[in-house]
């Protein structure tokens, strides 16, 4: 096999200004292990398609057009050096889903999305572009983050079981599912099964794809949907009406400068949740490095900003998409650094890894027989993702507070949050830890020790050490 870098360097790459051109086969192999179950895993992404259809009246077409918009742009990141599975702003969806709710079904709901997306993707370039990016989160208090980050998981779960929601479509299917689900990713009991046993520990790094391939067999088992009709050939995504219908350049119309305005306060508080996947994105990224001397993987959140940003303002403008361009799909990105920890052999660059996964995914998109294998269950899907998601977040939302004085403010932030929605949530955020903080508003209750164990202080401390990475010293190397 070609070898690609010099020992313990950086893979090969062209500079760009703040990025870093790789390209497959030239810079880095081609990773088949990736590429295929990439093939396999479209079927989370497009469980996007029901958001899009229910939430915003789209047809099936056009919300595969636009997923597959978003699949494209996914090959950027690695394209210009950042080495992560991107994926949505999943615990943000519910906290967007309900911003959009807020306006009328039609121009008005689609504009508010449109504004929206632009916003969070000119507020990113613009942190990525000053450096600013790994600062800013510092700036607000640990009581409101935990809050907006518990109300985004809250939110995940409650918009699955809320009265007409996507559980009662097909409750036993996603019962079902979700057991196994929980099981495989939340199980010490099958963690320490998958370290003993081969199939088990391949079992283990598919994710929640198991949940989700059982939920094509079970859903007509128990009469919630059809078996799958296998269609053959390309699949058919409509460009053409996405592009014509719905789009500010097309018949949709440009949002008024109000629209913009009132993005604001959603903005702010998805950012929150946003930042939390930059720093999930930089912990599993030097947990894989250090493992790995050969090769030195750079991960720049600033870069990370610039890209995820760009994506942003793009699909705003081509494909408003209400699952939005977050810079990590942290499940894949934990499966593809776990097989790269096992070394050159196995993997033979993260950058390969990553970049193979989604060049699988966006060639799902195009197969008919994997569309239309995963069309009836794909509310199953999404249940999942977004449970699960739920799950994480709750997590890591209460993991922020630092006191219970944070933990009891972070409770009314994510209750009014789920229930009025981003902007009164920030609000009211503001307002508790003025009322009980008063001049030490940005260092919190400095009267009480930190809540959890040492353990989880360092791992929620990582926030203040995302320091910006340092500029590059060495000359770019060409293929």
């Amino acid at each position: 096999m070609k070898e690609y870098m010099p020992y313990g360097e950086e893979q090969p790459y062209i500079k760009a200004g703040p990025f870093k051109i790789r390209l497959p086969f030239i810079h880095y192999r081609f990773e088949i292990a990736d590429y295929v179950q990439g093939l396999l895993m479209c079927a989370v992404c497009l469980g996007a398609i029901p958001l899009l259809q229910d939430n915003l009246g789209m047809p099936f077409e056009v919300a595969l057009a636009i997923v597959t918009l978003n699949g494209f742009f996914y090959l950027w990141h690695t394209l210009l050096g950042d080495p992560v599975v991107p994926g949505w702003i999943t615990p943000a969806i519910p906290l967007l889903t309900a911003y959009c709710l807020a306006f009328p079904e039609g121009q008005a709901r689609m504009q508010a999305l449109v504004a929206f997306e632009i916003t969070l993707g000119l507020f990113s370039i613009l942190l990525g572009v000053t450096g600013i990016a790994g600062k800013i989160i510092n700036l607000i208090p640990t009581a409101i983050k935990s809050g907006i980050i518990l109300g985004a998981g809250i939110s995940a779960i409650y918009m699955i079981f809320v009265e007409g929601g996507k559980f009662e479509t097909m409750p036993w299917t996603t019962t079902i599912c979700l057991i196994i689900a929980f099981y495989l990713l939340f199980s010490n009991g099958f963690k320490r099964l998958s370290t003993k046993n081969k199939f088990f520990e391949t079992i283990a790094n598919l994710g929640i794809l198991p949940a989700v391939l059982i939920a094509i067999i079970v859903g007509p088992l128990v009469g919630e949907c059809v078996w799958p009709t296998i269609d053959w050939g390309f699949s058919h995504p409509d460009f053409a009406t996405l592009w014509t219908d719905w789009v500010p350049w097309g018949a949709l119309g440009w949002p008024s400068l109000t629209m913009f305005i009132k993005a604001i306060p959603t903005v702010l508080a998805i950012y929150i949740v946003l930042f939390g996947d930059v720093v999930q994105s930089k912990a599993l990224v030097h947990d894989a490095d250090v493992t790995r001397p050969d090769e030195k993987v750079d991960y720049n959140p600033n870069r990370a900003h610039l890209i995820f940003g760009i994506r942003n303002t793009i699909m705003g403008i081509i494909g408003p998409d209400i699952t939005m361009c977050g810079p990590l799909w942290a499940a894949m990105q934990v499966v593809v650094c776990e097989r790269y920890k096992k070394g050159k052999k196995s993997m033979g660059s993260l950058f390969g890894g990553a970049a193979c996964f989604r060049m699988g995914t966006f060639t799902g998109y195009w197969m008919a027989p994997i569309v239309s294998l995963v069309t009836p269950i794909l509310s199953v899907a999404m249940s999942l993702t977004m449970i699960v998601q739920g799950f994480v977040s709750v997590r890591i939302g209460i993991q922020q507070a630092t006191s219970f004085k944070d933990l009891g403010i972070a409770g009314v932030v994510a209750g009014v949050l789920v229930v009025e929605g981003s902007a009164w949530g920030l609000a009211v955020g503001i307002l508790c830890c003025l009322l009980c903080y008063g001049k030490d508003f940005f260092k919190g209750d400095t009267t009480f020790g930190h809540l959890w164990s040492p353990e989880v202080e360092a791992m929620t401390a990582e926030e203040t050490t995302l320091d910006d990475a340092e500029e590059e010293k060495a000359p770019s190397i060409t293929a």
